[in-house]
């Protein structure tokens, strides 16, 4: 069987299907808390039937921020500039729910489209992350970091040992990220012929035994492995 490349592999493959979505009427304050809580840097914005109708980014929430304190538009801007431009503008800088402060124009791509195609799109554009739609409901999501993984470990073979080992490792992450006190930030999992081997920084003793009962609660592991060190870097603490 030929090893998969960024030729044959799709947005099927690479797309992580767990996706973190709220509702358009969902306060930015909530959307702020869930990002820092889960440790996600966007969620999309669905209606209930799953149709993907805009992404909020951490970026976009930062940006209010740095725009709080705009004064008002001179006299040439007043003449030449847009107004519809400049509400939605405003709209994304002050509004209170997730439906005001949301990218809308989204670039989007379907399950078949190439991991080459999708790459190309995020250069392109300057974009972190692409959602994967099917009839416009939204089924996954594609991220650099995906693709990065897809170019440095290409994906095992179904039915494989080291699938089995990255289907543990995507079960261990989802509980993770599932989990605030987790520090998903500072954990970096690893797993090897079912043993799940643990990396980076934990808050404390009860952290590390959360996440080994995290790794002992998934079916198929035969053993963990703590290579933690205790603390957070200081860097985190401001």
């Amino acid at each position: 069987m030929s090893t998969p490349t960024m030729d044959t592999l799709s947005a099927r493959d690479l797309m992580s299907r767990e996706v973190a979505s709220v509702p358009a009427s969902m306060p930015v304050a909530s959307i702020a808390r869930l990002l820092a809580e889960r440790g996600l840097s966007a969620v999309a914005v669905t209606s209930a039937s799953g149709t993907l109708l805009g992404i909020v980014t951490e970026l976009d929430l930062i940006r209010r921020l740095g725009g709080s304190g705009e004064g008002r538009a001179g006299w040439l801007h007043r003449i030449f500039g847009s107004r519809d431009r400049d509400a939605e503008r405003y709209a994304r800088l002050h509004g209170t729910l997730a439906e005001d402060v949301m990218t809308r124009e989204v670039v989007t791509v379907g399950e078949d489209d190439s991991a080459e195609r999708i790459a190309r799109l995020m250069e392109e554009r300057g974009i972190r992350r692409v959602p994967v739609v099917r009839d416009g409901e939204l089924v996954g999501m594609v991220s650099r970091a995906d693709l990065l993984q897809a170019v440095m470990i290409p994906p095992a073979p179904a039915g494989s040992e080291k699938a089995e080992d990255e289907r543990i490792r995507e079960a261990v992450w989802k509980e993770i990220r599932e989990q605030p006190w987790a520090d998903a930030f500072f954990t970096f999992v690893e797993v090897k012929d079912g043993v799940v081997q643990f990396q980076g920084f934990a808050r404390s003793a009860a952290v590390r035994r959360g996440l080994q009962a995290i790794a002992h609660g998934v079916p198929g592991v035969k053993g963990v492995e703590d290579n933690m060190e205790e603390g957070i870097p200081r860097s985190a603490l401001y």
